[in-house]
């Protein structure tokens, strides 16, 4: 069995991911960072020297075979992972479980306006208005894919150990 975490970028992933790992004994597994040992690039040179449509052709083809190789593993997708290809399907599989950190717009834009130097698809947004506005557009968009995981949890308000631990008691 492999546990998925989804959700937007800020939502929490990694952070949670290495969490809960520890916690149950699984190995930790961030998609992104699985990518760009492959690809042998960070993500945002790959989104600037191929583009979005090679990076999500090249996302979908990793998350299979993480998802063929790995076991007891809790797996971070990148944000947009669950809504490209047919990774949703891949994703419904018995044997994982999907779980949506759910983060609200405010939360997210707070969280991700410091970083954004860190991410390709908001580092040209430099009033914290537009990145709230990128935000809402993405989160409309996406939420339909991210709302199908098996699990749902907020993060809002909640340190890392509290989502942690809500997430072991939704599993058990």
């Amino acid at each position: 069995m492999n546990i998925v975490l989804m959700g937007y970028m800020g939502s929490g992933k990694s952070l949670i991911g290495r969490e809960l790992a520890k916690k149950i004994n699984f190995k930790y597994l961030d998609l992104d960072d699985f990518i760009e040992v492959k690809e042998k690039k960070s993500i945002a040179n790959i989104f600037k020297e191929k583009g979005e449509i090679y990076f999500r052709k090249k996302e979908s083809q990793y998350l299979k075979e993480v998802l063929e190789t790995y076991n007891k593993s809790i797996i971070s997708l990148g944000g947009g992972t669950p809504c490209f290809a047919d990774n949703l399907e891949i994703l419904k599989q018995e044997s994982i479980t999907s779980i949506y950190l759910q983060t609200s717009l405010d939360e997210l834009t707070k969280r991700l306006f410091e970083e954004r130097s860190k991410r390709p698809l908001i580092s040209h947004l430099q009033k914290k208005e537009d990145l709230k506005d990128f935000i809402r557009k993405h989160l409309f968009e996406r939420s339909f894919y991210y709302n199908q995981g098996d699990l749902k949890v907020s993060t809002d308000a909640k340190n890392v150990n509290q989502v942690t631990e809500e997430i072991l008691s939704l599993l058990s």
